[in-house]
C-alpha cells in the first residue's frame, strides 16, 4: 500500500445510481466526498442491468423502506431529470388481468396503491384499457400514469457531474482490499487497483450492490451476523423485431419472486420483454453467467400471449440479463430495503446498503437521503 494516507469527510463504495446518489447527496450537505468503483466504468451492474422503469410505488407493503423510498424518489426522480436534462418520458403503465384470479391480484394492488399515497392510479375494465391499447387483451387492469421509462446512464453521469461540481469525484478501477474502524472514530481504507492506497474517513458507505455482503465482510469489527445472506435471481430479457404495438408499459400480475415478464419501452419506443427469474444455486456474484438462453424465450411467448394474443412468431431475440442481490429467496415474502447504521453493527459512521434491488433505481434519490441523514446522526449522537 502506498505511504501517504489520504483524509477525506466521505467514502462510497460502489458507483452506482444509489452509490453516486449518495455521494452527490453528501457532496451537496458539504462534505469532501470520493466514489470508489471496482470496475472500470460508473454503473456496470444492477444499474445497467434493469427495465429501466420509474416506478410509481404501488407494489411495496406500506410504510416499508420500498414504500417510502421509492415514492419519496420517484418524486424527486423527475424533478432531478428535468432540472439536469436526462432523458426520461413519463409513458404510464398498466398493470393487466388476464383471469378472474388475477382480477383480485390487480384490486389488491389498487388498494395498495391508495395506502401508499400513489397519485394517478385507477382500475379499468377491459374494454376501457382495451379502448387506450387496442393490441392489449385482458379483463381489467389498473393504470398507473406516474410510471415512465429513463435513460438510467444519462442519469448517472449527470449525477456524477453533480459529484464534481462539488469538489468529489469518482475513482474507477479501486477496489477496496480491507477496511478498519479506527480507534478515534472513522475508517482506514486499503484500496488496490494500479495505484494502491490508504484512505481515512469519517463516513463509509458501502453501496456495493450484489459486492454489498463481500464490502461488509472486508470491514474489520463488522459483526458477521450483521451480514444477511445473498440470495440471486437472474433475471433475463428479449428484445422485440416486431413493430412496436402499445404506446404504455404492459406488467402481468406479479410472481414470486419479481413483477412478471413485462412490455417495456426504451426512449425510442422500441418494445423489449423481461425479465423472468431464475433462482440461482450459487450465491457468488462474480460466477454469474450474464448470457441470455434462447430457449427462455418459449415460456416467454407463452406469458406475453396472454396479453397480447396477437403476437408474432419468431420476433423474439436474446438481449441482455441482469441479477438481483435479494436478501430472500423463492416462497418467502420479499425482504425489505435494509439501511444498517450504527444501531445494527457498532460502527459509527458506516452505513451499508443491503438489498438493493427494484425498486432501488427509482428509489435512489431519496436512498441517498436516508443513507446521508443516518450516517450524519451516528457522528452526532
Amino acid at each position: 500500500m502506498s505511504a501517504d494516507i489520504y483524509q477525506i469527510d466521505a467514502v462510497i463504495i460502489g458507483a452506482g445510481a444509489v452509490g453516486l446518489a449518495c455521494a452527490a447527496e453528501l457532496a451537496r450537505r458539504g462534505n469532501e466526498v470520493i466514489v470508489l468503483e471496482a470496475a472500470n466504468c460508473i454503473g456496470s451492474g444492477t444499474s445497467s442491468r434493469n427495465s429501466e422503469v420509474i416506478h410509481a410505488g404501488l407494489y411495496y407493503p406500506t410504510n416499508s423502506l420500498k414504500h417510502t423510498m421509492c415514492v419519496r424518489g420517484r418524486r424527486k426522480l423527475y424533478d432531478y431529470l428535468a432540472k439536469r436534462g436526462v432523458a426520461h418520458k413519463k409513458c404510464g403503465k398498466l398493470i393487466v388481468a388476464t383471469s378472474a384470479a388475477e382480477e383480485k391480484q390487480i384490486a389488491a394492488l389498487h388498494q395498495r396503491a391508495l395506502e401508499n399515497d400513489v397519485e394517478n392510479v385507477s382500475l379499468l375494465t377491459g374494454a376501457e384499457a382495451i379502448a387506450l391499447e387496442p393490441n392489449l387483451s385482458c379483463v381489467s387492469a389498473l393504470n398507473s400514469a406516474e410510471t415512465g421509462i429513463i435513460d438510467s446512464h444519462g442519469y448517472m453521469l449527470a449525477l456524477q457531474g453533480q459529484i464534481e461540481e462539488h469538489g468529489g469525484a469518482v475513482v474507477l478501477n479501486a477496489p477496496l482490499i480491507r477496511g478498519r474502524a479506527i480507534n478515534t472514530g472513522g475508517f482506514e481504507l486499503d484500496i488496490g487497483g494500479g495505484t494502491p492506497s490508504t484512505i481515512r474517513c469519517r463516513i463509509l458507505v458501502n453501496s456495493a450492490g450484489l459486492g454489498a455482503q463481500h464490502v461488509a465482510s472486508l470491514i474489520e469489527g463488522m459483526p458477521s451476523e450483521s451480514i444477511p445472506p445473498l440470495i440471486l435471481a437472474k433475471g433475463s430479457y428479449f428484445a422485440c423485431a416486431s413493430r412496436p404495438a402499445f404506446t404504455r408499459l404492459i406488467y402481468p400480475a406479479p410472481v414470486d419472486g419479481g413483477l412478471g415478464v413485462h412490455l417495456t419501452l426504451d426512449l425510442a419506443g422500441r418494445m423489449r420483454f423481461g425479465p423472468d427469474v431464475e433462482w440461482l444455486d450459487q450465491h457468488d456474484p462474480a460466477n454469474v453467467d450474464y448470457s441470455v438462453d434462447i430457449r427462455r424465450a418459449d415460456g416467454f411467448y407463452d406469458v406475453i400471449r396472454r396479453y397480447w394474443p396477437a403476437m408474432p412468431a419468431n420476433v423474439l431475440t436474446p438481449d441482455y440479463a441482469g441479477c438481483r442481490p435479494k436478501l430472500s429467496g423463492p416462497g418467502q415474502a420479499a425482504a425489505d430495503f435494509r439501511i444498517d447504521a450504527a444501531e445494527i453493527h457498532r460502527l459509527p459512521g458506516l452505513i451499508n446498503l443491503f438489498g438493493i434491488e427494484s425498486p432501488g433505481l427509482t428509489s435512489s434519490l431519496a436512498l441517498a437521503e436516508a443513507a446521508a441523514a443516518a450516517a450524519e446522526a451516528d457522528l452526532s449522537s
